[in-house]
């Protein structure tokens, strides 16, 4: 079995959308005393590993995403490297770190990836640990540099959002315009007028309309589209902007 690189690791931000909010992917880290079972560690930290040696980071990053969902060909991109000093210095950091058996070094290194899920229909776990989704506007106290590691994520994603089509991966494979509406005003924190967003949804070829509507909603079912990745290839020269 490959050893892991002692002071090498990714982060995998791992945002999902389910028609209200965006929500991200925690993972529980808990550490009680052997003898009292006093709490000693009881907070949240993204969900990342090292990387072994046979591996490189983008390998590393799916892997550890294949391990949380089962699925593969989810949208990881890497957007950003730590190297802090400090990153892993603070007490309940370094405590975790020598509870732990693998041979973590002291000065560790991450890249950090953010993931795009659709949190309504895959189902997430983890062998060992406790995880759950929580809003951004709603954090847990985070474990070592992940505050700022999401709010790196976060920054990428929102820049990306306005430039390239990548907001339909939080989305099922058949949405309506409401609802694409409501995650981008989500993410971006911002309020698009109705009508004119439904007109330059409208206008993408790659936003493709279906002769069917939403089954077993109390309101008016609306109509519901689908994004086509091939239409989008063909035409990704036109303009792409939410700028409203």
């Amino acid at each position: 079995m490959a050893k892991i690189i002692p002071n090498l690791s990714v982060d995998c931000v791992i945002f999902g959308f389910d028609f209200n909010q965006l929500n991200v992917l925690l993972v529980e880290r808990k550490l009680d005393d052997e003898k009292t079972g006093k709490s000693l560690i009881d907070d949240w930290t993204l969900t990342g590993y090292h990387i072994f040696e046979d591996e490189n980071f983008d390998t590393a990053a799916a892997r550890i995403l294949k391990g949380l969902s089962g699925l593969d060909n989810i949208y990881l991109e890497q957007f950003y490297a730590f190297s802090r000093l400090d990153r892993v210095n603070s007490p309940n950091d370094k405590l975790w770190l020598d509870h732990q058996s693998e041979g973590f070094s002291e000065r560790i290194f991450t890249v950090g990836y953010f993931s795009l899920i659709d949190n309504t229909t895959v189902s997430i776990s983890h062998n060992d640990r406790n995880v759950k989704w929580f809003p951004i506007t709603d954090l847990p106290e985070l474990g070592f540099d992940h505050k700022e590691i999401l709010e790196k994520a976060l920054e990428k994603l929102r820049a990306k959002l306005r430039s390239e089509p990548i907001g339909f991966e939080l989305l099922p494979e058949k949405f309506t315009v409401s609802q694409l509406q409501r995650l981008y005003e989500v993410i971006l924190g911002t309020k698009f007028d109705r009508r004119n967003f439904r007109k330059k949804v409208l206008q993408m070829k790659y936003v493709i309309p279906l002769d069917e509507k939403q089954k077993g909603v109390k309101h008016k079912p609306a109509q519901l589209f689908i994004f086509s990745k091939e239409v989008y290839e063909k035409t990704k020269t036109e303009r792409f902007d939410f700028s409203i």
